[in-house]
């Protein structure tokens, strides 16, 4: 039922725009792998998964579904979409109101020539996988934002494709409800053992629904990694911003023998972590970058004596469970996040910063915070 996805150099350029809307993307998603390509608005996701779908029609590259290339204009290859076996979700629902539940999920069956019989039982196992098989014959308007969602879903998996495309499926839900479909979405995609692409802005929906996960920005495809490589090893100062390195540091290196070099942040003698020689971020300059992600920092009142790293407190935003810490750090901003219901510091504090070097990322002080 699932086929791999290979891309090779896809490039997109419309006609009058000076910049790619992609911009020599590589990638593969394995059969049976969820991949989530995450991005801001503009960066090229969509793009790149409308040229997946036929929708788009690319300016170089290639496209293969399942080994079968789809898409190569290099050699005027181009399958239509309706020929591609693809199922699509997008952000709308698009289901037909005048029909019932298990009308709307049979009907790309019946597109496709097979008999009512094999229709119905085929449209039961999707909703039974989605879980609304209780749900069958109702008016579909008579649903939930997050059934007809549902719905759009079963009608996609119904006809068993051998890749998924989902663009920004729970963009038009409540928080409640996209955080409770958003739980759902994973299991009912593994259970449906389909291959799948899906497009997201929203980091919590990239890391929960993925496999891995692919960071895009201005057409092009920064890193690949699974969440865990891409939270605590991203390939620059973007990614780490994006997935929520809230504090990028100013930072210096100081070169020792041939063993490496240490790590200070700009306006302390203290430093903050070790480099290996080989490290790519010493390969330039002295002058490098530190994301750190809020939650890794650790505070503790400061001590009298003004020993080791000291920030003082500028603002604080409790949010009931945690609370989120903006701090002076010799003359930088930095953010820590602390969990507990009760704030143990208030603006003007002064405190000990403990900065994780085995949380921290560096980077060569050229790339973008």
């Amino acid at each position: 039922m699932s086929a791999e996805l290979a891309i090779s150099h896809l490039c997109k350029q419309y006609p009058g725009v000076a910049s790619r809307a992609i911009d020599d993307v590589s990638l593969t998603i394995a059969a049976g792998e969820i991949l989530a390509l995450l991005g801001p608005s503009g960066c090229g996701k969509t793009t790149t998964l409308r040229s997946v779908a036929g929708l788009e029609h690319p300016t170089a590259g290639t496209i293969r579904i399942g080994g079968e290339r789809v898409a190569d204009p290099a050699n005027g290859v181009f399958v239509p979409p309706q020929h591609r076996n693809l199922g699509m979700v997008f952000q709308s629902y698009a289901v037909r109101p005048h029909m019932t539940v298990r009308q709307n999920v049979e009907y790309p069956l019946a597109g496709r020539k097979i008999r009512a019989a094999e229709r119905r039982r085929l449209a039961g196992e999707a909703l039974e996988l989605v879980g609304l098989q209780a749900y069958a014959e109702r008016p579909v308007v008579a649903l939930s934002g997050g059934q007809m969602q549902r719905v759009a879903l079963a009608r996609s998996l119904a006809y068993r494709p051998a890749l998924l495309l989902l663009d920004e499926p729970l963009s038009n839900l409540d928080a409640k409800l996209r955080i409770r479909l958003r739980d759902d979405l994973r299991r009912i995609i593994k259970d449906a053992g389909v291959t799948a692409l899906y497009v997201t802005h929203d980091q919590a929906e990239a890391v929960v629904i993925g496999d891995r996960i692919g960071v895009m920005k201005d057409g092009a495809l920064l890193q690949v990694s699974t969440p865990l490589e891409l939270y605590n090893a991203p390939a620059d100062a973007f990614v780490a911003t994006f997935t929520g390195a809230a504090s990028v540091l100013q930072a210096r290196v100081e070169r020792g023998g041939g063993d490496g070099a240490l790590v200070k942040i700009e306006g302390s003698d203290l430093p903050v972590m070790a480099l290996p020689a080989d490290d790519p971020a010493l390969s330039d300059a002295d002058r490098v970058q530190v994301s750190i992600r809020p939650e890794n920092v650790r505070l503790q009142p400061a001590p009298s004596g003004g020993a080791g790293m000291t920030g003082r407190v500028r603002g604080m935003q409790y949010q009931g469970t945690q609370t989120l810490y903006s701090l002076d750090l010799y003359g930088q901003r930095i953010e820590v996040v602390e969990l507990g219901t009760r704030p143990r510091f208030a603006p003007g504090d002064a405190v000990a910063v403990c900065l994780p070097s085995q949380g921290a990322s560096v980077f060569a002080a050229r790339a973008e915070a």
